[in-house]
């Protein structure tokens, strides 16, 4: 874990922020630097790690409590980088103007359940020091984090909707153990702290009253699962069903409740969450729920007036052109656009015209259309110089 960054800044949530408040924001932020979603994009990549990381310690109460407490979480309780960090102090402690020297020699013996430090740094070691094949699982349920992927769909799946699959890799509940994270055998006291789920840490003159580290203050243990050595978790490869609803838009997020990872303890497992990329269309361009099309007109046509057919997404419509239309006018085709189900609205298809000059080939081509400049000898152009 890295020292140098500050996990509630890196979520942007407060100190004091709920379970719920650090989730939200950490599916927005996933979402917004997910590599997915951001193909080649070396920042965001690590940008997504960081997030990731910091979701990873403030959503584990035990992990957050570390790093309330001492500006950083490790497994076996040493600041990243060594015995020391270059990182600011911990929130909430200033150590300056102290002289440690003084507890850097042994303490003397206690009580039962009471140890002796070698030192202040070894108080932080033994304090948040993992157990080794007999440590008693977590004892908090935890629910399963959720799990972001990206899933590609052309345009008329989007428009139509569909079933697709994806193969995801997510924390199963574990077979072996039925999630417990514990093998069969008997329940034994818990032999540092004799039972009590505390134990005495001496550092010189200075006394700590700490949780056990070996059994995680239940002062019993437990044999852990050799096959998920005691997560209750293992990861596994599915293919889930996943159902694309018409009118998914590039960026939609659709949640697929319970395909997240598993929780602890018989905790309910987290959601998995598909976010759509839609590929565009040669012809069709999509804005929202309208779609846009441009078509060529006649010089006639444009002139003239007419119906023209016009393809839509539901097949050929008609389109009627007004006399006088100009290159680069807009026309509205109502609820010719894409089905929003969340509406239960349909959005319009807006058809741009390009008036588009006869192929003069023939004499008499020519000659109607001279007879055209005599009859409308206007510059289209008069305007122009008054605007330059």
């Amino acid at each position: 874990m890295d020292p140098k960054h500050d996990y509630y800044e890196t979520l942007k949530v407060p100190r004091g922020a709920s379970v719920e408040e650090i989730r939200k924001s950490y599916r927005k932020l996933a979402r917004k630097h997910h590599p997915d979603l951001n193909p080649g994009d070396k920042a965001a990549e690590d940008r997504f790690k960081t997030v990731q990381e910091a979701y990873d310690v403030l959503s584990d109460p035990k992990k957050r409590e570390m790093y309330d407490q001492v500006g950083f979480y490790s497994e076996n309780g040493v600041p990243p980088g060594g015995g020391g960090s270059s990182g600011p102090p911990p929130h909430g402690m200033d150590f300056s103007g102290f002289d440690f020297s003084d507890f850097t020699g042994g303490g003397h013996a206690g009580s039962s359940g009471t140890q002796s430090g070698g030192g202040f740094g070894d108080v932080f070691s033994q304090f948040f020091r993992r157990g080794g094949n007999a440590e008693e699982p977590s004892t908090q349920p935890q629910k399963g984090s959720d799990l972001e992927y990206g899933m590609d769909i052309d345009f008329w799946q989007a428009i139509r909707g569909t079933q697709a699959r994806i193969s995801i890799t997510r924390q199963d509940v574990c077979e072996t153990c039925k999630g417990s994270g514990t093998a069969a055998g008997a329940v034994v006291t818990c032999p540092q702290c004799n039972g009590s789920g505390t134990v005495t840490q001496m550092a010189g003159a200075m006394r700590f009253n700490l949780t056990c580290p070996r059994c995680g203050g239940k002062g019993r243990l437990r044999n852990a699962c050799p096959t998920c050595h005691g997560d209750g978790r293992v990861p596994r490869t599915e293919t889930v069903e996943v159902r694309i609803p018409a009118g998914a838009q590039n960026g939609s997020r659709l949640r697929v409740p319970g395909k997240g990872n598993a929780g602890t303890q018989g905790a309910p497992a987290g959601d998995l969450y598909i976010t759509t990329r839609v590929e565009p269309h040669p012809f069709f361009r999509r804005e929202g729920d309208d779609v846009e099309i441009k078509i060529p007109i006649t010089v006639s046509e444009a002139g003239l007036g007419s119906k023209v057919e016009v393809p839509t997404i539901d097949g050929r419509a008609l389109l009627k052109i007004p006399p006088g239309t100009r290159t680069g006018q807009k026309f509205r085709m109502r609820e010719k656009g894409v089905f929003n189900a969340r509406k239960n609205l349909r959005g319009d298809q807006l058809v741009e015209v390009e008036v588009q000059p006869p192929i003069v080939q023939d004499e008499r081509t020519k000659e109607i259309l001279r007879e055209l400049a005599q009859l409308h000898p206007e510059d289209p152009r008069a305007d122009l110089w008054s605007k330059v």
